[in-house]
């Protein structure tokens, strides 16, 4: 069975992302550079992802760990890995400790990447954790997307600091 998703549904990812870019690009007027924009993109992304998976803390669990190979071995890991998001995103907005956040952060999303791509590989049918469930969007590439992009920027960050 062939999936067919439409522009619509992901609607509320795009908007976010928007309203993330907007934020970096108002930051940017007091704080310009590449280095300051990725960490308040990172920072603003895992606050606002974080907040939108705690808010529904029980569903975000179920569906994550459809997936998400460290939340199938660690159901703490699953409720604490919101929390984990925002205290990553307080981290890189302050700019405290980018060694260890970025190394967290690396660590997470390759994580992520690998659970992705096989529940990718096998074609399972499954919502998306990563604004919680409070939006129904199906895990696409565009998941696996969010991952890399986060996973190069941590990367970068790193390599560059």
């Amino acid at each position: 069975m062939e999936n067919r998703y439409s522009i619509k549904n992901f609607l509320p990812l795009i908007f976010i992302f928007f309203i993330i870019l907007l934020f970096c690009f108002l930051r940017q007027l007091y704080t310009p550079g590449m280095h300051a924009f990725m960490y308040d993109f990172m920072g603003a992304f895992f606050i606002v992802f974080g907040c939108f998976k705690a808010a529904n803390l029980r569903a975000f669990v179920s569906a994550y760990t459809m997936y998400d190979l460290l939340a199938q071995k660690s159901t703490i890991y699953a409720y604490t890995y919101p929390f984990i998001e925002v205290v990553l995103g307080m981290l890189y907005l302050a700019r405290w400790y980018p060694v260890f956040t970025n190394i967290v952060t690396i660590s997470i999303m390759l994580v992520g990447m690998v659970s992705v791509i096989r529940a990718l590989r096998v074609h399972e049918q499954i919502m998306c954790a990563c604004l919680g469930v409070v939006f129904k969007i199906p895990m696409t590439y565009v998941t696996l997307l969010e991952d890399v992009i986060m996973f190069v920027m941590a990367v970068w960050m790193l390599v560059v600091n």
